[in-house]
């Protein structure tokens, strides 16, 4: 399973953007898809999931926030961040949960100016 993640960019605080994240490779129903991520020096955190049957669970950080949505024909997950903060800036990364094993994306960097 290959992830690719996009969408990352500058962004004034109190503005949105919106992550996607695309699975590839010989895959059928991914369990478990999410989002987390990490600042340099730090660990990496979780930011919000989504299960097969569309059930979402986020940082308590991000809630209300962030919406986390999937595509399963795409096979794909989006983060759509809103009223970002400067506290938001960091490396986010895709995870999916397939057959047992994770699997990371490379990381897309979000960064809020004040």
């Amino acid at each position: 399973v290959q992830l690719q993640a996009s969408g990352g960019g500058l962004v004034q605080a109190g503005g949105s953007l919106r992550l996607s994240c695309v699975a590839s490779g010989t895959i059928s129903t991914i369990n478990v898809m999410a989002w987390y991520r990490q600042a340099p020096g730090k660990q990496r955190e979780f930011v919000a999931s989504t299960t097969g049957g569309n059930r979402s669970n986020y940082a308590d950080s991000v809630k209300g926030r962030f919406t986390i949505s999937r595509d399963n024909a795409k096979n794909a997950v989006y983060l759509q961040m809103n009223s970002l903060r400067p506290e938001d800036t960091d490396d986010y990364y895709c995870n999916v949960l397939y057959i047992g094993r994770f699997y990371w994306g490379q990381g897309t960097q979000v960064t809020v100016s004040s």
